[in-house]
């Protein structure tokens, strides 16, 4: 079930006319979810003005990952995850061990989904494009759509989710009516956490550690990690213990150390930390010091995808990380 924040969103959208949406805001906003709620209510045969029916064939379809008048694009690498399915070109590239499902939105899946924009509506009820998160459009991507964005054959709407909107093209962006992600209170999220089976405490714990981002809470409490390994973090980190970060990316590394790098900031400015409890952190290092690390792990961050070696880099992090937090100039 939509998220109530949601559901207030999708609401107030459903009542405004356009043909290109741009949803926009950090992660764990319910870009994605708030979508798919879109386009669901445009498809749907009995629409209301809170959306989709939820009943009906259309509704059905789309549930199963099956509409014929719905083309999501998404890296394949997260349609698989999704669930969602490839084309049959690239599904068996991919079977056959000629390539590695794409972390981008191939240009060939775009050019698919333009020409499925040009074909009849199979239901009736018109066609939509769901495209997420968008900033993994490349320019050659990009520049595909451009056409189709701005003039859409028939009764054609697009919905694009981002989480880094400044990334995309401003060609993209001008032909998007722009919905900026609400924030919902502290309690609504806190709430809805404990609704989904997380105990009161627990659901504090993870919202914090997700910088306050509901949806990013929620994935990380379901992902399998205790918090126990979050809370241990930044004094494991300061002890340079490496076995900390055994089960995680090189990404997710990288992010938590600038997680932990940010915190610290705020304590040696005298604020409040977003994501570790105070009692956590070790001593702060000098802000000079911590904004040179910061550098670092932005640097680190470009190149965490494709590490050369990382386990090496895994080391090199910690070593590092354990250098700044013993610093006292």
């Amino acid at each position: 079930m939509l998220a109530p924040w949601l559901q207030q969103q999708r609401q107030a959208l459903l009542a405004q006319r356009g043909h290109a949406w741009l949803l926009q805001g950090p992660s764990g906003m319910g870009q994605f979810e708030l979508g798919m709620a879109m386009v669901r209510a445009w498809l749907c045969e009995q629409p209301t003005e809170q959306g989709a029916c939820g009943h009906c064939t259309s509704c059905h379809s789309v549930d199963v990952h099956a509409h014929a008048d719905l083309c999501v694009l998404m890296p394949e690498a997260d349609m698989l995850a999704r669930g969602w399915p490839l084309s049959e070109k690239a599904q068996a590239d991919i079977d056959d061990k000629k390539r590695k499902p794409s972390k981008e939105i191939r240009v060939d899946a775009m050019r698919d989904a333009v020409e499925f924009t040009q074909r009849t509506s199979a239901r009736g009820r018109g066609k939509a494009v769901l495209v997420y998160p968008a900033e993994q459009m490349n320019a050659i991507t990009a520049n595909a759509l451009l056409k189709t964005l701005e003039e859409p054959p028939g009764d054609v709407r697009f919905v694009l989710a981002t989480e880094a909107a400044h990334q995309l093209l401003p060609t993209i962006r001008s032909r998007c009516l722009a919905h900026t992600m609400l924030w919902p209170a502290e309690a609504q999220m806190l709430q809805w956490l404990q609704q989904q089976g997380l105990q009161a405490d627990d659901a504090h714990a993870w919202l914090r550690a997700a910088g306050g981002r509901p949806l990013d809470a929620w994935a990380m409490a379901r992902a399998g990690k205790g918090l126990d390994v979050f809370q241990r973090l930044p004094k494991a980190v300061a002890a340079g213990d490496v076995a900390i970060f055994s089960d995680m990316s090189q990404p997710e590394i990288v992010q938590w150390l600038q997680k932990l790098c940010h915190d610290l900031m705020c304590v040696a400015q005298g604020a409040a930390p977003r994501y570790f409890a105070v009692q956590d952190l070790p001593k702060a290092p000098s802000a000079m010091v911590l904004a040179r690390w910061a550098r670092s792990l932005a640097q680190e961050a470009r190149t965490a995808e494709h590490p050369f070696n990382a386990g090496l880099m895994t080391e090199a992090l910690v070593a590092q990380a354990r250098t700044v937090l013993h610093s006292r100039t």
